[in-house]
């Protein structure tokens, strides 16, 4: 990084005033900016005199009008609000950001704005900022990273989204701020202990970023919805079970599948369709049911339907050159021309290149690109399709070629707006949809996510993993760091999703390998409490009635996994409420509530769902040998190599194994399933079986807890039970409404507050708030103590306290 020289001079004529932005001259050509959008959110911009910034792509929060006192001495320029202060150094143009009583939190060390002279972004430049981090300071956030890191210090990438990796380019700190680098080209991030963290960026108008200071990480992630957007509540049956595969190649293939669930039981609210519904690649994406094996695609959706279940349809970012859109797209030059998946024209493995598929990525940085594609993707939407799911948007890029960044979009060249890719993609679906509908709620599940994408419903997954106890691991903190960038919905094919590897009695065989049924319940028993629970791969069969029946234990694991997911519900969608509400998280890194306790700072195999569980999944093989495998998102197809490690033999997934996990200091914390009370601050050892999920409440929870049923919308809460745990006085809030529709936006919902009194050991109902059509007028409910203390009450909408 290139310090700015300390000749620059630093032009403002010395005053005491008040002011919301403030511009300021470095040198004779640099223009800096510091603009409060409120308290506690500042932006920070340098251009080049005469230049400015493009409007951002992510943020829409409107400036407030913020008192700042501003006072010139001594070669610095202060500016103070009620929350904070920036202080700009004259001699370097430099800034450093402190809290209102001027504890120095972050400063910029050096900053460098280096002119483009040549090639497809000539006349732009180059920007980048250091910022001076403490040497033991901890980081989290960014984005998507295979690293397995919690606290992300040390990393050096370039961060460019693709299907593994994406990023969000946020991060906050322990000392309660955050930072929000506003910039969609390929940037270089670099840290290092000795000279800080670096922002690289490879195109831009000048340098963009805001600081937020919330003072906590629930703090700074309610700052960043608040700058970036808010979160739509989601439907709830999109909390349920959802089952997938690489993939259903008939419309009779998916109906069986769900048929067989409801005959054995096991819920299940989702099925989702992979690719090639439209037949050939030269019809890849059609957005068209052309596949003969999808004859009646509206009777196949309407028999969904019929079992209260619901259909996620897989949906590209490309299109084949046999199709509507991609004939709408090309005749307006609306298509980008580098290499994308698939290649091959023909569906075999490897691909021929020789017969190329001409497939194209579209480029929708337009709102009219964005137009056609609904308007191609409404025939799904008209024939009942549920859930998008938007694979490839970050997007398949093969053959890469720098070059291949310089095509021209509406916005620059694509290099300009790489990253920027998914937000743009996923936002034309949800704005659409929301005009075109205020009864079904949008839900897009997608491979790739930047900043501001929580505002369109949308649900990121970490790509095609592999299958393995690595990436298992990995999963954790790549999705806590995720939740940290102020993304609540994010999660996971559980059971990874390239599987051929231990298929060592032939094709799909995997499921009856001990190593790998192992891994798939461990995978099944973290997907429980990620914020979609979905499970999805290739090559192996995925479906719970393949591992086994009622009475063995890998079945019996399984369908445990789902049937708790289910019983959780009531407290999973109160936790979404949250989220909407009142700017909660879902996935909740355990120093986000106990940052006094150390241990948590790096703790990568824990967390809390929502603000009473902690979840410590067990992620290490206890029964089988670790099965590594080397793959990636292209090797990894049709894989039937064993990597020279021996099949495993049969295992009995019933002898007793131990585990040791740490509970946080600070509070009690109760074992969900036995309701045995611990101290926290300390390791425990806990005696497992392969079908047990470590699973704790802290002292002072409200935990309402339901009946299985099979589906969501099957749902009967007439009687629910509410879990109270002793040891500290807590609150909760049961929220409920239709479940499907924006109604809820016009205020057509319902909340029941809650309240434990410890010293008194009284539980208080308040008064029912609010109501929506179907509402329960009267419930019962059955309050359970962890001694086994219960008792039934009945309410109907009035407040009322019990004693127990």
């Amino acid at each position: 990084m290139k310090r700015i020289l300390s000749s620059l001079l630093l032009v403002l004529v010395a005053t005491t005033m008040m002011a919301t932005d403030v511009t300021l001259t470095v040198g004779k050509d640099v223009t800096l900016r510091v603009s409060f959008l409120s308290n506690d959110i500042v932006r920070i911009t340098k251009t080049m005199s005469g230049a400015s910034v493009a409007p951002s792509l992510v943020v829409i929060k409107t400036p407030e009008t913020v008192k700042v006192k501003q006072t010139d001495k001594d070669g610095i320029v202060t500016l103070k609000t009620d929350k904070m202060a920036v202080v700009v150094w004259k001699s370097t143009g430099t800034v450093r950001f402190l809290t209102k009583d001027m504890r120095e939190l972050l400063c910029e060390d050096a900053w460098e704005l280096q002119p483009i002279k040549e090639g497809a972004d000539a006349g732009l430049f180059r920007a980048g900022t250091r910022f001076d981090l403490d040497a033991d300071e901890a980081i989290y956030g960014i984005g998507l990273m295979e690293n397995g890191k919690l606290n992300q210090r040390g990393e050096h990438r370039r961060m460019i989204q693709s299907n593994l990796e994406d990023f969000q380019n946020i991060f906050q700190s322990l000392k309660g701020y955050a930072v929000f680098w506003d910039n969609y080209s390929p940037t270089q991030l670099r840290d290092t202990r000795e000279d800080g963290l670096t922002f690289a960026s490879e195109v831009a108008d000048g340098i963009d970023y805001y600081f937020m200071l919330g003072g906590s990480a629930d703090g700074n992630i309610a700052l960043i919805r608040e700058l970036t957007g808010d979160v739509p509540m989601l439907p709830m049956w999109s909390y349920g079970f959802w089952q997938s595969r690489e993939r259903y190649k008939s419309q009779r293939e998916l109906t069986e599948v769900l048929d067989r669930y409801r005959a054995i039981g096991v819920p299940l609210d989702g099925m989702i369709l992979d690719w090639q519904y439209w037949d050939s690649n030269y019809l890849w994406n059609a957005m068209e049911f052309l596949n003969p094996e999808f004859g009646d695609a509206k009777g196949m959706i309407k028999h969904i339907h019929d079992q209260n279940a619901h259909l996620a349809i897989s949906i590209w970012q490309s299109f084949g050159p046999m199709t509507k859109p991609y004939r709408d797209m090309d005749e307006r030059d609306l298509l980008f021309n580098f290499q994308t998946w698939p290649q091959s024209g023909l569906s075999q493995w490897p691909p021929r290149k020789d017969y190329p598929s001409g497939v194209r990525v579209y480029k929708p940085y337009t709102a009219e690109a964005r137009d056609i594609y609904w308007n191609h993707l409404k025939r799904l939407f008209d024939l009942g399709a549920d859930v998008w799911w938007m694979d490839s948007t970050d997007p398949d890029h093969h053959d890469f070629k720098e070059s291949d960044l310089d095509e021209p979009t509406a916005l620059g060249t694509f290099r300009k707006v790489r990253n920027a890719f998914p937000l743009a993609c996923v936002q034309g679906v949800y704005e659409h949809q929301r005009a075109t509908t205020s009864d079904k709620r949008v839900m897009v599940l997608t491979r790739s996510g930047f900043a501001g994408q929580q505002r369109f419903a949308s649900n990121v997954w970490t790509g095609d993993v592999n299958s393995n106890w690595p990436t298992l691991r990995n999963q954790i903190p790549m999705l806590l760091n995720f939740s940290l960038t102020g993304a609540p919905h994010c999660n996971t094919d559980i059971g990874g999703f390239f599987s051929g590897s231990y298929n060592h009695g032939g094709p799909m065989t995997g499921c009856r390998n001990p190593q790998f049924q192992e891994l798939y319940v461990r995978w099944m028993q973290f997907g429980a409490f990620c914020p979609m629970m979905r499970s999805h791969g290739t090559e192996t069969y995925r479906e719970v009635y393949h591992f086994g029946k009622a009475g063995e234990p890998v079945y019996d694991a399984l369908a445990d996994a789902i049937r708790l997911r289910y019983r959780l519900i009531p407290y999973i969608y109160s936790t979404a409420w949250d989220v909407t509400h009142r700017r909660g998280t879902f996935m909740r890194a355990l120093w986000m509530d106990f940052q006094k306790d150390a241990r948590t700072h790096d703790l990568k195999d824990e967390f809390l769902f929502g603000r009473q569980l902690l979840v410590a999944p067990i992620v290490e093989a206890q029964y089988t040998q670790e099965k590594l495998i080397r793959t990636n998102e292209m090797t990894g197809w049709d894989k039937k190599k064993d990597d020279g490690e021996t099949p495993s033999a049969a295992q009995d997934f019933t002898m007793p194994k131990t585990i040791k996990k740490y509970l946080p200091a600070g509070t009690q914390w109760y074992d969900f399933w036995t309701g045995k009370a611990y101290a926290g601050g300390q390791d425990i050892t806990l005696t497992t079986t392969l079908a047990s999920i470590p699973l704790f409440v802290r002292a002072g929870s409200i935990l309402p807890v339901g009946d299985v049923m099979q589906s969501i919308p099957q749902r009967d809460w007439s009687t629910l039970e509410l879990r109270v745990y002793p040891g500290a006085d807590g609150t909760f809030t049961l929220y409920e409404d239709d479940g499907d529709t924006y109604a809820y936006e016009q205020g057509a919902y319902a909340e029941i507050p809650m309240t434990w009194k410890d010293k008194g050991r009284t539980l208080t109902l308040g008064a029912r708030q609010g109501q929506f059509p179907g509402m329960l007028a009267q419930r019962t409910f059955r309050i359970v103590l962890p001694d086994g203390t219960k008792k039934d009450v009945t309410y109907n909408g009035k407040r009322q306290s019990i004693k127990l």
